[in-house]
């Protein structure tokens, strides 16, 4: 898997683009800057196949309506529980003095624990991740050895739940009873900072001792 971590917004949100040798790629969570998002899967030369989305927060989801009319491909997540927040886009907006985008909806919510989703060459289980959002879901790779999981769980840390939809006890029971169930050495790829691994969060993360 190539990976290409671009920060977007003032939030510094990790949209990471990611490809296989034959240059299918996918895009996840583009949050925003959509002009430097397009430049650069035109100038990696990507045959773009789909945008995948862990939840339906502006800083994740803001450029993914114009990126799908640029490639024409679908928006795939999160599940069907953010609808609130799609629909709250507008509002979003205003809250953090952002950029303006309307609400939509995906093309398909990804509301099924434990889909397989084959893109770009890769196969993802689908995982309902709830807390930070409440339809929120992660991107699993195991044969990669790779967790696209959003605002989760990071490098000694976890995501915010003082946002519509939050939640601080399922937060923690989601990522005891599913995120550090993954392997160990399962690379953690966050919304936000540094990538981390399971195995270093359960021994380091003061958050869920």
């Amino acid at each position: 898997m190539n990976i290409d971590i671009i920060p977007v917004t003032p939030f510094q949100q990790n949209c990471s683009l990611i490809w296989n040798d034959e240059k299918k790629a996918a895009i996840i969570d583009p949050g925003g800057d959509a002009p430097k998002l397009i430049k650069r899967i035109e100038q990696h030369g990507l045959d773009l196949q789909a945008i995948l989305l862990t939840h339906g927060h502006l800083d994740h989801v803001g450029a993914a309506e114009k990126l799908k009319q640029h490639f024409q491909v679908d928006i795939l997540g999160s599940h069907s529980l953010d609808k609130i927040l799609f629909d709250s886009l507008p509002q979003q907006s205003r809250q953090f003095g952002l950029f303006e985008i309307s609400a939509f909806v995906p093309d398909r919510w990804l509301d099924t624990e434990g889909e397989i989703l084959n893109i770009a060459g890769f196969s993802f289980e689908i995982l309902h991740l709830p807390g930070h959002a409440p339809g929120h879901i992660g991107f699993i790779e195991h044969q990669e050895g790779i967790a696209f999981t959003g605002d989760v769980l990071f490098k000694q840390g976890i995501g915010r739940t003082d946002l519509l939809g939050g939640n601080h006890a399922q937060l923690i029971d989601t990522i005891k009873q599913k995120m550090f169930k993954l392997p160990d050495d399962m690379v953690v790829l966050p919304g936000h900072g540094p990538h981390t691994t399971i195995g270093q969060e359960k021994l380091n993360n003061p958050f869920v001792k």
